[in-house]
């Protein structure tokens, strides 16, 4: 499979990766074994995901039947926002690769550059957005202060990169000014409807490795109720006369878009 190099670490990304939001419990750890059999090797994950602890079962599967090595995945995860104080970024990574059976990320990013007011994963795991009462609760947590964290775990060996998602430029120059690691990695909604070229040239310019997310637009939200009643792209006139002309099917071309 097609790779790009990281900046810093030299480490090879796989282009193409299996993301693991929506996935539920009940099937994670079979399709994250079908995936890796299929021929993934990047998976995307995250301790809001709900599913860690079953994708490192459908992980420990497949490297027990010898489909591959650890070393051959590359397995991302993410920091959830109420761990964004610097003692409990190192916590919640430990606690996060016990439950994916692993000894280190590939990947580790910050989710979401919005600092929510802790919660102890003893209470509830994930955390999610809200607090118990519904109500959504802000703390007052700087980014260099969860960037320096996160560079911690790059020197503890807990992760070999780290990186930023669902941020915009202004906060990507603001961790450059201070990071002794650079930022690897932006992950961000990416897809014909949504193109954000000006981040992604800006990305370019400093060697970060752009990862998107819901490539095919409104598909990834259907479910949830918000895909705002936006034709698909799978089956959208323009994508769909592209894959003809090009003897593609309709799902191909929105990848292919977020690969240029």
């Amino acid at each position: 499979m097609a790779s790009i190099v990281l900046k810093r670490t030299q480490q090879k990304m796989p282009v193409v990766g299996f993301g693991l939001w929506k996935v539920t419990k009940s099937t994670c750890a079979d399709t994250v074994y079908n995936a890796i059999k299929a021929g993934y090797r990047l998976l995307d994950g995250a301790g809001d995901y709900g599913n860690e602890k079953e994708a490192g079962e459908g992980v420990r599967r497949a490297i027990a039947d010898g489909l591959v090595k650890r070393e051959d995945l590359f397995i991302t995860s993410k920091l959830w926002n109420t761990f964004h104080a610097h003692d409990h970024v190192k916590q919640i990574t430990k606690m996060q690769l016990g439950l994916w059976g692993i000894d280190y990320f590939d990947l580790f990013l910050v989710h979401f550059p919005v600092a929510l007011k802790y919660v102890d994963p003893s209470h509830r795991y994930p955390p999610e957005w809200f607090g118990d009462d519904g109500k959504v609760y802000t703390q007052n947590t700087p980014m260099h202060e969860t960037w320096g964290a996160m560079e911690e775990l790059v020197d503890e060996k807990l992760t070999k990169n780290i990186g930023l998602s669902n941020c915009q430029g202004s906060l990507i120059l603001d961790v450059l000014r201070y990071a002794k690691y650079e930022p690897q990695v932006l992950q961000v909604e990416l897809h014909p409807y949504l193109t954000q070229e000006a981040l992604v040239k800006l990305c370019k310019t400093f060697s970060i490795a752009v990862t998107a997310y819901s490539s095919f637009g409104p598909q990834s939200y259907v479910e949830l109720g918000v895909d705002k009643g936006a034709p698909s792209l799978l089956t959208h006139n323009v994508t769909s006369t592209v894959a003809k002309t090009h003897g593609k099917s309709g799902c191909t071309i929105p990848l292919i878009c977020d690969e240029t």
